[in-house]
């Protein structure tokens, strides 16, 4: 094995928790490590720490697998996931759901790695080069726990240009045609695994979902960026007396339709549409819900356009906040890793006071704990959830 060594004090962050250690932290690299090979890494004193994945081509130049040398196929493979399987079967047992992400990347000790199972097909995204070298082996440990009808890749990411990774989508394993039907708290999602938004279906914010069920029984609903009807299933299952829902997607709110035929739900309105400017026209309109629901996607990719994000987060929040009535409620969240939570909250003070609004925050949330998160690692927790209560300033 190769071996690769940090300038002078530059373990810290490692020995930590965090599991990254970037391309600026390395002393010169032997020229012959290939893109995604294993590597030994050592401290500045020859001090053996651990090994991992090395990418030249990446600012993370290096992502941690293990504390000790050992071979990174198969039966690696089928430990870790096999450890990431038992949690979740004490997270979300088969009574009340078929559907969860077995991998969380870092959180899991498996780096760049993302698996969603739906069912019996499982949805696949990497990261680092190194997992992507290693998606055979992936696949078959796969295979010899779970025994799937299909594995799906689904690497369209922007992110894997970091990495000097192709995006694309393919079938990997088995066979799959039409969509998938997971259960989820008591509702039924038909699923596009291979077509449907990241992965096929959002499971992070399934905790959030439940969240708005109290304030949605008969009342009117708004659900901006409903994707496959999520949040407005949720109102709906509820008792919520009319459901509009948004998105920009023709297929997705069709999906959203015939999710809500599925569970036998009525009430639900779908408008195809830019959310900024439907929500203007609805403004303008004098419209009113009793909860209004924002679950945009990332509006950035990096820390510099942040600036730009946050004007557009405090415009999204001002116009949904203007659509509830006095004494109402709004869900929100922000999906953006680059916005800490403490500038969402300030994000939607400002927002508060754009529209003349007075605030509260009820209750605040992150991604569900099948997405788990690492104290030393800030980079794997990226939803902030706030669920406020809105009146008139007078």
């Amino acid at each position: 094995m190769k071996q690769i060594f940090l300038k002078k004090n530059q373990e810290r962050r490692l020995l930590a928790g965090h599991q990254w250690v970037f391309s600026n932290e390395l002393l010169e690299v032997d020229k012959t490590i290939a893109t995604g090979e294993v590597v030994a890494l050592h401290t500045f004193a020859k001090k053996f720490l651990g090994i991992g994945f090395f990418n030249r081509n990446s600012l993370i130049a290096y992502r941690h697998l293990s504390w000790c040398e050992e071979p990174i196929e198969r039966a690696f493979f089928v430990r870790r996931l096999r450890q990431a399987w038992q949690l979740r079967q004490e997270l979300y047992p088969e009574s009340q759901t078929n559907a969860f992400r077995l991998v969380h990347g870092e959180s899991d000790r498996l780096p760049g790695l993302v698996v969603d199972k739906f069912a019996d097909v499982f949805s696949i995204q990497t990261f680092s080069a190194g997992m992507e070298a290693r998606l055979d082996e992936i696949c078959a440990a796969l295979c010899e726990l779970f025994s799937p009808r299909a594995i799906v890749l689904r690497n369209e990411s922007e992110l894997r240009k970091l990495e000097g990774l192709p995006q694309y989508s393919r079938l990997a394993f088995g066979t799959l045609e039409g969509t998938v039907e997971v259960h989820d708290a008591g509702i039924c999602y038909e699923v596009d695994v291979r077509h449907g938004h990241k992965t096929g279906f959002f499971l992070d914010q399934r905790e959030n979902r439940k969240r708005i069920r109290p304030f949605a029984h008969g009342k009117r609903v708004l659900d901006v960026f409903t994707s496959d009807g999520g949040f407005a299933l949720n109102a709906l299952y509820a008792g919520a007396t009319e459901v509009i829902a948004i998105d920009a997607s023709k297929e997705a709110l069709k999906r959203a339709q015939r999710n809500a035929e599925r569970n036998g739900f009525k009430g639900l309105q779908v408008l195809e549409g830019d959310a900024f400017l439907v929500l203007e026209e609805l403004v303008k309109k004098g419209e009113v819900f009793d909860l209004v629901i924002l679950d945009p996607p990332s509006l950035t990719k990096s820390k510099k356009n942040l600036p730009v994000a946050k004007k557009a987060y405090q415009k999204l929040n001002s116009l949904g906040m203007r659509l509830v009535r006095s004494g109402g409620y709004m869900a929100t969240a922000s999906c953006s890793h680059h916005l800490a939570e403490a500038e969402f909250l300030q994000v939607l003070a400002q927002a508060a006071s754009s529209a003349r609004r007075g605030i509260k925050v009820l209750e605040r949330a992150t991604q569900a704990p099948d997405h788990p998160v690492l104290p030393a690692m800030p980079e794997t927790q990226y939803l902030k959830f706030a669920l406020l209560y809105v009146q008139d300033e007078n």
